[in-house]
């Protein structure tokens, strides 16, 4: 039994288990460093607090912070072109043709065109959750312009195209023909929690308005509270301690099973 664990494979084993938990543990640093770095930004809610911190801060203006709230529209929202009684502030419509294209060897392969993109949106603001009435609130400047998975999925079809006599005639003789056209919608719905990341300026009057910060740092929208976003990335960081832990003993285990198969076969030749 012993003389198994002496064979190259055991080695090559014990190996290539500490090089996945190094590579592993260099992520979980790497995680471990962006955590420490996104629990240094302030974070904020959209409430009497930060008009406070703003007042006292030098020119009204925090350079970069996080600042969390319920979305809700300045005016009328955007309707879905899909989804009966779904409302956003941002609007993202994709669309694509799925084509039969009749290659030099005559054979059908298929190919997509005439993919297009529409971004609308309209104001909005970030509430406390709970005070929607409250005049207290941070308008969203550039919504466009920012990062971050924020749109949700509320719509995706394919309509297939349907061949008429004359269709079969203009394929016949152009070699292609349109067999689909996909649709996708996406929306940032009026009600979403979400937790911008930028600059916020006390304005006169007293409106708050998170915009792209000036020192070029990373404008970002993100869906959900501020802490559930620090809890998805330890997490993560998590993961990569459990899989350094998990490859390292692994290896660790190889690696001495090699060694005492080595030995006794050593022992027993002599």
């Amino acid at each position: 039994m012993s003389d198994s664990f002496a064979s190259p494979l055991t080695l090559i084993g014990a190996g290539a288990s500490l090089a996945f938990s190094s590579i592993f543990y260099s992520h979980y640093q790497q995680k471990k460093l962006e955590i420490q770095k996104l629990k240094a930004i302030p974070s904020f809610q959209a409430d009497q607090h930060l008009v406070k911190i703003l007042n006292a801060s030098p020119d009204k203006r925090l350079h970069y912070v996080a600042v969390e709230g319920v979305v809700q529209p300045a005016g009328e929202p955007l309707a879905s072109r899909y989804v009966p009684r779904c409302y956003g502030v941002i609007q993202k419509v994709t669309t694509q043709e799925h084509w039969k294209v009749r290659n030099a060897s005559g054979m059908w392969v298929s190919k997509t065109m005439n993919a297009k993109e529409t971004k609308s949106s309209v104001p909005f603001r970030l509430f406390q959750p709970g005070s929607y009435l409250s005049e207290i609130s941070v308008k969203v400047e550039s919504p466009l312009e920012a990062a971050g998975d924020y749109l949700e999925e509320v719509h995706r079809g394919v309509r297939r195209a349907e061949d008429g006599l004359l269709d079969v005639v203009v394929q016949g003789l152009t070699g292609e023909k349109l067999t689909a056209q996909e649709e996708r919608e996406e929306v940032l719905r009026v009600g979403t929690v979400l937790t911008g990341f930028g600059e916020v300026v006390l304005e006169h009057g007293g409106v708050m308005r998170l915009q792209p910060p000036r020192d070029g740092r990373a404008y970002i929208l993100l869906p959900g509270d501020h802490r559930s976003f620090i809890q998805r990335h330890e997490n993560t960081a998590g993961m990569w301690k459990g899989l350094t832990g998990l490859f390292g003993i692994t290896g660790s285990t190889l690696l001495a099973a090699f060694i005492y198969g080595s030995l006794n076969k050593d022992s027993r030749k002599r």
